[in-house]
């Protein structure tokens, strides 16, 4: 199989697509949880960002989680702004396939959903979750303040020593400041709820993300 080698190497802002000023339209609720999928969030909920590849799957093991107020798929962490699905999936925005999580802290601790992250995927395949190849499966944490990245930080060490103790390469997931956050087409929101047959190409490496990875508070 002969690979497209610029669907494996983020473009250069001369290089991106143009993209549009227009916001993706989404419906205006979650077609599992029943809440809104667009701001406002309610008061002291927080925001969380992940990319694992198909965003399909990665969205349902989210919106799962008891404390998750809702979920949305879209791109983020490229260049062009508001892309359609085909821009992406030819590499020439930059960005990865995301899922946005507004929880409530109360109720779920952010190192919950970064134990769901780390065990959803394989985040040492670079720009690849299995046969799915692009710069759009990446592995991503993006943070929105100080608190997620030291914690996001310190998972990624914990995770790295329990991956190398079963012999798997070093983990190749980004983590940056949360950068803007495009929906996706309204049929990829809550897809395998829409679909239940659907296709998801998501496969952990079936070793337990370690549990107390607490920071300094």
């Amino acid at each position: 199989m002969f690979l497209d080698s610029r669907k494996l190497r983020l473009p250069s802002m001369e290089e991106a697509l143009p993209g549009r000023a227009e916001k993706m339209r989404v419906s205006d609720r979650h077609f599992v949880l029943g809440a809104r999928l667009e701001p406002p969030f309610p008061e002291g909920h927080a925001r969380a960002l992940f990319g694992l590849g198909c965003f399909w799957g990665a969205e349902k093991r989210f919106w799962s989680l008891a404390g998750v107020h809702t979920t949305a798929v879209g791109y983020a962490a490229g260049v062009t702004p508001n892309p359609t699905y085909e821009e992406v999936c030819t590499g020439g925005t930059g960005h990865a396939e995301v899922v946005l999580v507004v929880f409530d802290p109360a109720r779920v601790a952010f190192e919950t959903l970064l134990t769901a992250f780390w065990e959803g995927h394989d985040p040492t395949q670079g720009m690849r979750q299995g046969n799915d190849v692009g710069t759009q499966y990446r592995s991503g944490i993006y943070v929105f303040d100080q608190r997620q990245r030291a914690e996001a930080e310190a998972s990624r060490a914990s995770y790295q020593r329990a991956l190398g103790e079963a012999g798997h390469a070093a983990i190749t997931t980004e983590i940056l400041d949360a950068p803007p956050f495009y929906y996706a087409e309204d049929y990829h929101q809550q897809y395998l709820a829409k679909n239940p047959d659907g296709y998801c190409g998501l496969g952990g490496t079936g070793v337990a993300c370690p549990i107390g990875l607490k920071v300094g508070r």
